[in-house]
């Protein structure tokens, strides 16, 4: 009988899927047509393990894709742990909203590493390189015979001189379901900042798309705010969602206006909902990867709670060669558009990848938390052909990995390698740095306080989304964070964090509560 109603489910999410994009067909595997060719374009959710998220209505019709979990690998069978950079957030501010919402979020809405990341951690910047390596290591806080290893990268900071102007395309969705939880304010709202932000080198050019798509505003000087914002300003919402028409006259828009030696990209603003005119994903993702080859670089930014597809603007954000966030409030489009514009426009690096290799002599075992969807084949690292992560300038990315020691350990613990691309020059670059168990802290309360911040972001992170690993109840995170809350807070974000834990374990005892009555 369960397993009945669990198929009788499963086929209800993909009916559900099915008539939120309507049109879609089988994935093909033809090579790309020319931009401005057939604007049918699929980017259907069941062909890639695509989850409709049933339960509270008020978050129907909402899709996320299920990357599973990382297991322990024995270092005598593989002792190299290789993923490509990733300094996408959108996961932490979407689960932030559910759980603002008063509900838990799904567990495969949950990415770690997007958690990790979104606190910036603010490493020694490189000198005379564009990166730095950081290491710390320290025993874990709650398994016994365990160590933390943190890996974190630094990104270089570009002098004013050396900032690039940038031409910007607005792909902004304006169909019906951008009218629900106020979406397209919000949008509009965000944009403004950014408007705010640029200067009359830069340029900004605005697409919209609703049942159609349609060129709103031509390349123009941002010093020209006032028409720019006027624009913007007087959206309306339209229609249904046509995302490829919306797509392909932002690509056309972008490439007519290709500027050398500038940050060329499309802004994609919507709620990832398509439900018209999308029928051969392959095509589309071709079309953006190259662009981005190019030069053409594209962003995705979410907006919005239910009728959202997270599958759909992360892999497009993935090809793009851009980043993926998710804006839930004003304060966050304040966030990305005045403290990170330069860091989320200007990339210093390309196809950056990490790998990891553990000594034989000195670990037994050892796991990556999280970044499932950026595994790479180990064998792929000296491979530039590879695609792998963004950097973009300032950026700092934080990987931790849960390790086992072995009693007789050596000195050398692991080497942490960096390669990547100079976006300019298509040149590679290898930098590494050699841990030593010397290096461990004696306990966890020895290591700096951000290592310990950090390491309680990513145990909620793996109770939300019920990971095995997982060794801390929410109120035990929550009990630590607020016990040690004056040593550990940097930044406003770190206390709403906190706050965040509370509400999390709030709603959690209530949910418990309701069980306990259902029992009786």
């Amino acid at each position: 009988m369960k397993k009945t109603i669990r198929k009788i489910v499963l086929l209800l999410a993909v009916i559900s899927l099915t008539v939120n994009m309507t049109g879609c067909g089988g994935l093909k595997t033809d090579n790309a047509v020319d931009i401005a060719g057939p604007p049918e374009w699929n980017f259907d959710s069941t062909q890639s393990n695509g989850k409709a998220i049933e339960g509270e209505s008020k978050f129907s019709g909402t899709y996320y894709e299920d990357y599973g979990i990382n297991p322990f690998t024995k270092v005598s069978e593989d002792s190299q742990s290789t993923f490509a950079l990733d300094v996408d957030t959108a996961s932490y501010t979407k689960v932030r909203n559910y759980i603002e919402q008063g509900v838990l979020p799904p567990k495969e809405s949950v990415r770690v590493e997007e958690f990790i990341n979104y606190f910036k951690r603010q490493y020694t910047p490189p000198k005379n390189d564009t990166f730095s390596i950081y290491t710390e290591v320290a025993p874990s806080f709650s398994k016994k015979g365990y160590h933390v290893m943190e890996v974190g990268i630094q990104g270089k900071e570009v002098s004013i001189s050396e900032k690039k102007d940038s031409v910007l395309t607005f792909v902004i969705d304006v169909s019906g379901s951008m009218n629900m939880e106020n979406r397209l304010g919000l949008v509009k709202q965000s944009l403004n900042i950014l408007v705010d932000q640029l200067g009359e080198n830069d340029s900004i050019g605005i697409v919209v798309y609703g049942t159609d798509g349609r060129t709103l505003l031509e390349h123009t000087s941002a010093d020209n705010k006032k028409l720019i914002k006027k624009k913007i300003n007087q959206l309306e919402p339209e229609g249904t969602t046509n995302a490829s028409e919306g797509l392909r006259l932002g690509y056309m828009m972008a490439d007519k206006n290709f500027r050398k030696n500038a940050n060329n990209r499309v802004i994609l603003c919507t709620d990832g909902v398509a439900n018209q005119g999308l029928t051969d994903a392959e095509e589309i993702l071709k079309t953006i990867e190259d662009f981005s080859a190019k030069g053409v670089t594209l962003s995705s930014i979410g907006f919005g709670m239910n009728n959202y597809n997270d599958i759909f603007l992360e892999k497009l954000a993935n090809k793009g060669d851009g980043n993926y966030f998710y804006i839930d409030t004003f304060d966050e489009a304040k966030k990305i558009f005045t403290n990170e514009l330069t860091s989320v426009l200007q990339v210093i690096a390309k196809d950056a990848k990490a790998q990891v290799e553990f000594d034989k002599s000195s670990v037994e075992e050892y796991r990556l938390i999280g970044y499932e969807n950026r595994n790479i084949e180990d064998k792929d690292f000296e491979n530039d052909k590879i695609d792998a992560g963004e950097i973009g300038a300032g950026h700092a990315v934080t990987a931790l990995y849960e390790l086992k020691l072995k009693e007789d350990a050596k000195d050398d613990l692991a080497v942490v390698k960096l390669r990547y691309k100079d976006p300019d020059t298509d040149k590679s670059y290898e930098i590494s740095k050699t841990v030593k168990t010397s290096d461990i802290k004696k306990d966890f309360y020895s290591a700096t306080p951000r290592f310990r911040f950090i390491n309680m972001v990513s145990q909620f992170a793996e109770n939300l989304r019920n990971s095995e690993y997982g060794s801390l109840s929410i109120k035990q995170i929550y009990d630590y964070l607020k016990d040690e809350e004056s040593k550990l807070v940097v930044k406003d974000e770190d206390r709403e964090f906190i706050e965040l834990v509370g509400k999390a374990y709030n709603i959690n005892s209530n949910e418990l509560n309701k069980l306990d009555e259902l029992r009786e």
